[in-house]
């Protein structure tokens, strides 16, 4: 049997999820961020733990720690974003650019690549996996190379 599912219509609305879920990072709005985000999710995030899956990773006072931890806005923008629809699965990859000022003053900018991967449920889009990462630099430091741009 054919696969009639559309693509197209597909991908935009799962990029307007994606554009959604950043607006509400920006906006430090806790329960938007966490709105399509699925009760299995397991994710893995820059900040430790290894691994984040279900309530841990649906945590609203946990997030809400992090966007406290900023003075002013949350930047986050996407680059190279693309994404690949196959029936009800869906992943999308690309770059990242978080910002934004922490208490104490320092400023934060580190590019960084994620993946994404949803399900649709009941007609719908949800985040299932999601994996943050920054390049370590083989040089033995082990040191994480944050000044890196594209």
């Amino acid at each position: 049997m054919a696969d009639t599912t559309d693509t197209g219509a597909d991908e935009a609305e799962i990029r307007r999820l994606l554009e959604e879920r950043a607006a509400a990072m920006r906006a430090k709005d806790v329960q938007a961020s966490l709105a399509r985000i699925a009760p299995d999710v397991v994710t893995y995030e820059l900040a430790p733990p290894l691994r984040y899956a279900g309530d841990q990773a649906r945590d609203p006072g946990g997030l809400q720690e992090w966007y406290d931890s900023f003075t002013g806005p949350v930047g986050i923008e996407s680059r190279d974003l693309k994404v690949f629809v196959g029936g009800d699965v869906a992943f999308c990859h690309g770059l990242a650019l978080l910002t934004g000022e922490r208490a104490g003053g320092e400023k934060s900018r580190v590019w960084f690549r994620e993946t994404v991967g949803l399900r649709r449920t009941g007609g719908r889009w949800e985040i299932v996996h999601a994996h943050a990462s920054v390049p370590l630099y083989m040089d033995g430091s082990g040191k994480a190379a944050l000044d890196l741009e594209p």
